[in-house]
């Protein structure tokens, strides 16, 4: 028997059982989530191990590194709200990435170079093991955008608390040729063979929409020249935002420091477009003698191309760890509840995606990231399923874990690729995403839809699927992997964003096996397909399917019978922040 002693959570109980029990239509339970107090709201839908401050807005991680054994986040914030403005650099420490502890601001608007706003950048280690920010300020009221940089107070202080913003500031100004307002986000910079720095900075040419990576150089880090031509640009791509550029290893997993070039070595450039929200990428070759990037005649640049997470998912950052030879990939993870007043009402709104190990593919055509070692620090409870026959209909219920806070692996095997459903020629110019809201999870296919039911409802009134779909493509096969948030929720307010996520899959089928991992956090559903191969990140908000009446259920809606060969699932302990 449970006392109540204290009078919030008594009245937290009346108020969560006088909504719900005699809820049974989607307008009625609409209606009557609105009258739950804030803090419930926030208790409900509030991310457990994925970081975010304890309140107000967040958006891009800004300037991630490791340095003398702490790693850094700074990330961009509102002090004063729920939405975005008012942005200061916020910034938290961690030595293992998943429990933070936060600072004070790094850096917030206070002179004449970022008077009206201090937007984001990276992070340097110079000669000597000396940190510098590189950062976005915001001059005037028109939004002219000029590049600044910020040096630690006291290197001697392990949490770099204090950073000062020298006067020599602003470094770059734009030049004439350059739209003023469309020129942000330095990069991490790195070192060439001839000893000089370099580092881009993304920005739009209106003729064309051509988005575009400014190269600098610079002797000593403080004087900055504008290279004759853009390192690399592209047409109708819209703005280039939070631009990304660095090395990774031919032959290994390992990370690589930014200024490393060799032959083993390719080059990833990836930006964020502001047209879409979308992080793309492509895989190239730095030409160091020209200072120009080109990519693969494989890659895409623009809408078409590789995505780092076709959901949401986005502003994304790398930095190489020294500390385990790796490069790691952080990214914002931004709400889908639409109305600014559902996050005022929150008192919370975004979040950081788990941080991935980040590296190529042995194909050498698309990255593969999972998330880092040290979230599986917060495994608890541990439930398998073993060589399991899914039928054609068939449910099974993952029963003995908390299904609101999970994380779960499943390797899918089928006996035959013959029951593939063919690939309709009219869907060639379609999004993945279209595709997968055309066959959906309940669409009966042939090699599926099979996958997870994740923050379900018992009844199934609520479910976000993660799913397969392998089609044949002439004599080739393609497998769809899905993250359908249309059926997430019964809150049905008209704009509420419930998409149908979804991107390709480069497997080979051979052995006839499909694996998906989903970390599941009340309202993140992070989904890692083929071992990291293809990633979906979806911000999702049940009203029924919380807390305790949290479900999690493996399904195969396919003619072809699908083995659970293995299935793991931990119930996961909240991270520290």
């Amino acid at each position: 028997m449970v006392i109540l002693k204290n009078r919030s959570l008594c009245l937290f109980l009346f108020m969560f059982f006088l909504v719900f029990f005699e809820v049974h239509a989607s307008h009625e339970i609409n209606r009557k989530l609105q009258s739950i107090s804030h803090n419930v709201v926030k208790k409900i839908l509030r991310p457990k191990f994925h970081f975010r401050p304890p309140k107000h807005w967040i958006n891009d991680p800004t300037g991630p590194m490791y340095y003398n054994g702490i790693y850094h986040l700074f990330y961009q914030y509102n002090t004063k709200g729920e939405v975005w403005g008012n942005i200061v650099w916020a910034h938290s420490v961690s030595i293992d990435m998943i429990n933070w502890i936060n600072l004070e601001h790094a850096i917030y608007p206070s002179e004449v170079f970022d008077k009206y706003g201090t937007w984001s950048g990276s992070t340097t280690i110079l000669p000597g093991n000396k940190p510098v920010i590189l950062y976005t300020g915001i001059v005037d009221e028109e939004q002219t955008q000029v590049q600044n940089y910020a040096i630690p107070a006291n290197l001697s202080d392990p949490f770099l608390r204090k950073w000062i913003k020298p006067d020599n500031n602003p470094l770059v100004v734009a030049d004439e040729s350059i739209n003023k307002t469309k020129f942000r986000d330095p990069t991490t910079a790195w070192i060439g063979e001839d000893g000089s720095w370099r580092m881009l900075v993304g920005s739009l040419r209106s003729k064309n929409k051509r988005g575009l990576a400014i190269l600098y150089r610079s002797r000593d880090f403080m004087k900055w020249t504008k290279a004759q031509h853009p390192f690399h640009s592209s047409a109708r791509t819209g703005n280039w935002e939070c631009v990304d550029f660095f090395p990774v290893s031919l032959e290994n997993t390992d990370g690589l420091d930014t200024s490393v070039i060799g032959d083993k070595v390719k080059h990833v450039l990836k930006i964020s477009l502001d047209d879409t929200r979308w992080d793309y990428y492509t895989i190239g070759t730095y030409d160091t003698k020209k200072d120009r990037y080109v990519p693969d005649d494989t890659m895409i640049d623009g809408w078409h191309g590789l995505r780092l997470d076709y959901g949401n998912f986005y502003a994304s950052k790398t930095f190489y760890d020294p500390s385990k030879n790796r490069r790691i990939l952080m990214g914002w993870c931004n709400e889908s509840d639409v109305f600014p007043t559902d996050d005022i009402y929150k008192g919370w709104s975004g979040i950081q995606a788990i941080p991935r190990k980040l590296w190529i593919d042995p194909s050498g055509k698309h990255l593969v990231q999972w998330p880092i070692e040290e979230l599986e620090t917060l495994r608890k409870k541990k439930v398998e399923l073993r060589n399991y026959k899914l039928n054609k209909g068939e449910n099974i219920q993952v029963q003995g874990i908390t299904p609101a806070q999970v994380d779960v692996e499943v390797t899918f095997s089928f006996s035959s690729l013959e029951n593939a459903e063919e690939f309709d020629p009219s869907w060639v110019d379609l999004y993945a995403q279209d595709v997968c809201a055309i066959r959906g999870s309940t669409v009966q296919g042939g090699l599926g839809p099979f996958g997870l039911l994740t923050l379900s409802s018992e009844n199934l009134e609520e479910y976000t699927p993660v799913f397969f779909r392998v089609f044949k493509n002439k004599d080739k096969y393609k497998v769809l992997m899905c993250s359908d948030a249309s059926r997430s929720s019964v809150r049905n307010h008209k704009k509420m964003f419930k998409p149908s996520f979804a991107g390709y899959v480069d497997v080979d089928l051979t052995d006839k096996k499909l694996s998906l991992r989903s970390l599941i956090d009340h309202s993140v559903v992070a989904s890692f397909g083929a071992g990291g191969k293809t990633c979906i990140t979806s911000r999702v908000y049940p009203a029924l399917s919380i807390y305790g009446d949290t479900h999690l259920f493996a399904f195969n809606n396919g003619t072809e019978t699908v083995k659970i060969d293995t299935l793991d699932a931990w119930s996961m302990d909240k991270a520290d922040m």
